[in-house]
């Protein structure tokens, strides 16, 4: 089996080549293709990777290339974790929001629709590269804003879906409050890419049966604080709505007091570039042949096992068809949306593709929201694809976090500015 990467060149790399080489029972992985124009980092990588694999005994041959389409020549499957102007666009995207009174993150709101705008047509670009050079191999996207690129990438015909470790992240928190094995925890999870919610926890039997007890008010009234700590929202409110949030809630649901948080501390994007300047003097040692313990604080907890779970899934290496939470077209099962919106929701996963499960109906508190962002996603693919002022400006005053003609106008004219550079049409 042949993986390739796009994107490999960077820090995070190493936590997928951990996975991989941890469960290669589940994926056995032959040749892996670090792919990456920074040639200088990405041999850097490569070796580290290299050496992973050495110490855990894994035989796989870690190649690299510097243009994609001799990277994803035969490869089953092509993983993209792009980050298009690197971390000097996150840190614009973290900071000139706030300077309209809106909050600054690199995925939701005028930030994420920033990061949306200059992602978009570099990914439907190497897509259209995979296609061409491999047109059965999945396109598994990693890529933020997930649910606009995976969009983006499944309405033009490719074989993509989208993953986000938000829904391991709860799954794996769940299963140690309860004590159990992760694999007899599924979730009952339902919305858009960061913007989710855990209306139910079921715990399967020892066997992995079919069935199994709802398990949610027990962890809601056993361990509340450390769910309510984990998402910085008030416990109370999380026991009167009796849903677990995703922490990505927060900038809606107290949007103001998390700005002026946002305001008074250093962007994240400083903190992430000063985490990746230490990792790769790390990495640069010929000794190391193990993830550093840094690498947890770069953020991607559990992505290499759910990468894992879903790539064996989807290549038939797993065994039987797995159920996993995926960002994957709506196709009727939440009916409140169109049909080519892409939601995130539990999915049958197997060789001849994901089939979202069907969902109880979704109560008004998070359907309004869901439904407003998604008009708002749908508006930011086609600035996205066709460019101009006024699809920009259009898709912010969509957004349930601006909304004023005002506000829009000036996040649309702070947006262009900030990014010039990336967009060709600007």
């Amino acid at each position: 089996m042949k993986l390739a990467i796009v994107g490999g060149g960077s820090t995070y790399t190493p936590e997928l080549i951990d996975g991989f080489a941890r469960l290669r029972d589940t994926l056995p992985i032959a040749e892996l293709v670090l792919v990456d124009p920074a040639a200088d980092r990405l041999e850097l990588i490569a070796g580290l990777a290299r050496r992973i694999f050495a110490r855990q005994g894994h035989g796989a041959r870690v190649t690299t290339a510097t243009e994609v389409a001799a990277g994803v020549q035969g490869a089953d499957a092509v993983l993209l974790q792009l980050r298009v102007g690197g971390q000097a666009a996150r840190n614009e995207d973290e900071t000139w929001p706030l300077e309209c009174g809106c909050v600054g993150q690199e995925t939701t709101g005028a930030g994420g629709l920033a990061k949306a705008l200059r992602t978009v047509p570099v990914v439907l670009e190497i897509a259209e590269q995979v296609r061409l050079a491999n047109p059965d191999a999945w396109i598994v996207d990693f890529t933020n804003p997930v649910g606009i690129v995976t969009r983006a990438l499944q309405t033009a015909g490719h074989k993509a879906v989208g993953l986000c470790n938000v829904a391991i992240g709860f799954q794996r928190k769940f299963a140690a409050h309860l004590g159990v094995d992760p694999e007899l925890v599924r979730l009952d999870h339902v919305g858009l890419n960061h913007l989710t919610w855990e209306r139910g926890v079921t715990l399967l039997d020892a066997a992995g049966a079919a069935g199994g007890r709802e398990v949610l008010p027990e962890l809601l009234d056993g361990f509340g604080e450390q769910i309510a700590a984990d998402l910085h929202l008030p416990l109370p409110v999380i026991r009167r709505l009796g849903v677990v949030p995703s922490y990505y809630l927060r900038y809606f649901y107290q949007h103001d007091l998390v700005v002026e948080e946002l305001r008074a501390k250093g962007s994240r994007a400083a903190e992430v570039a000063e985490i990746e300047r230490q990792l790769l003097e790390m990495y640069a040692d010929p000794t190391l042949d193990t993830k550093p313990d840094l690498l947890g604080k770069r953020g991607g907890a559990f992505y290499s096992e759910a990468a894992v779970q879903l790539i064996s899934a989807l290549l038939g290496t797993g065994g039987a068809t797995g159920v996993q939470v995926v960002n994957t077209r709506n196709d009727g099962i939440l009916p409140f949306l169109p049909d080519d919106a892409v939601i995130e929701v539990p999915a049958e996963v197997g060789p001849d593709g994901v089939r979202p499960l069907p969902q109880r109906p979704v109560e008004p508190l998070y359907a309004g929201l869901i439904a407003g962002v998604t008009a708002y996603e749908q508006l930011a693919l086609e600035a996205a694809l066709k460019g101009g002022r006024e699809r920009v400006f259009d898709a912010l005053l969509a957004h349930p976090l601006v909304g004023q003609l005002e506000l829009a106008d000036r996040l649309t004219d702070r947006l262009l500015a900030h990014n010039r550079t990336h967009l060709s049409w600007a």
